[in-house]
């Protein structure tokens, strides 16, 4: 009987493998290996999402079954190519795009498919890349439209995000229509952080941003891990990303691609070559 995908028998001398079986074979075998790898590691975390299919349109998906979890005090970041899903995946965990399959677990609990606004108050913040700021109001009415669930909190958390951005305490009546596009960002950060979030997802804080300003805001989310904020950072500046992050996934086409510390992918030939080379600063 001949197995298909092989010719001859293994004493053969025209035995031949079938390269694209066995290649896909060994895809099989890597992502047997990579999911059981996540599911060990991601066991005990704080927030963990598993099989995440999910899309915008109907019968179209743009996650295909990715994987992603996050420690208490970790920084995660995830880059990859545009289009890749990095933000449809923060996106599907804050429960803004639909997840046809898969879960997202807070601390053991369930908030797969939550509104935004139930898991602000479980202890999840979301910035989006733009318009992420009520242009309109001042600074401190931005941070208070942050805390609108717990409006009695104000004082308290005030104090705590002016620590980390106390030119947001110096000009707290300026309108945020009038401020740069990096000031903006802060005060994004800042009204997300307003709730106490044990984890904070943000969507490409650096884009369009001046290199120094890129510079301030990767030194502000830095900031923020260390107050005991776990952070999930999408980010297109991916070498800038991996030098601050605790661990990294490199996403493809809605697949995780390659996950490992942010050191150890910054120097992986294999992410250099079809990832680095094309994505982000060369600073």
């Amino acid at each position: 009987m001949t197995t298909p995908g092989l010719q001859g028998g293994l004493d053969d001398p025209g035995f031949v493998v079938d390269s694209k079986a066995a290649e896909a074979d060994a895809q099989v075998r890597g992502d047997v290996a990579d999911r059981d790898a996540h599911l060990s590691a991601a066991e005990g975390a704080l927030l963990r999402a598993d099989e995440i299919v999910a899309g915008y349109v109907p019968g179209v998906n743009i996650l295909n079954g990715c994987d992603l979890y996050v420690n208490d005090g970790e920084l995660v970041g995830i880059i990859g190519p545009n289009g890749a899903g990095k933000s449809t995946l923060l996106k599907a965990v804050f429960g803004l795009v639909t997840i046809r399959s898969g879960s997202v677990v807070l601390r053991g609990n369930p908030i797969t498919g939550l509104k935004a606004h139930t898991l602000v108050r479980q202890g999840v913040g979301f910035v989006p890349q733009t318009e992420n700021v009520f242009p309109g109001l001042t600074i401190e009415e931005n941070l208070e439209m942050g805390l609108f669930q717990a409006p009695k909190r104000f004082a308290e958390r005030f104090e705590f995000v002016a620590g980390l951005f106390p030119a947001l305490a110096q000009r707290r009546k300026q309108r945020a229509g009038s401020l740069s596009g990096g000031e903006r960002q802060m005060v994004a950060m800042g009204r997300a952080l307003m709730m106490e979030p044990s984890v904070l997802l943000l969507d490409e804080p650096s884009a369009g941003l001046s290199p120094a300003l890129q510079d301030e805001v990767f030194l502000r989310v830095r900031q923020i891990n260390k107050t005991g904020v776990s952070v999930v950072m999408v980010e297109q500046n991916a070498r800038r990303c991996l030098q601050i992050c605790d661990r990294g996934y490199v996403l493809d086409q809605g697949r995780n691609a390659y996950t490992a510390s942010g050191a150890d992918l910054a120097h992986d030939p294999k992410v250099i070559e079809l990832y680095l080379g094309t994505l982000g600063s060369s600073r």
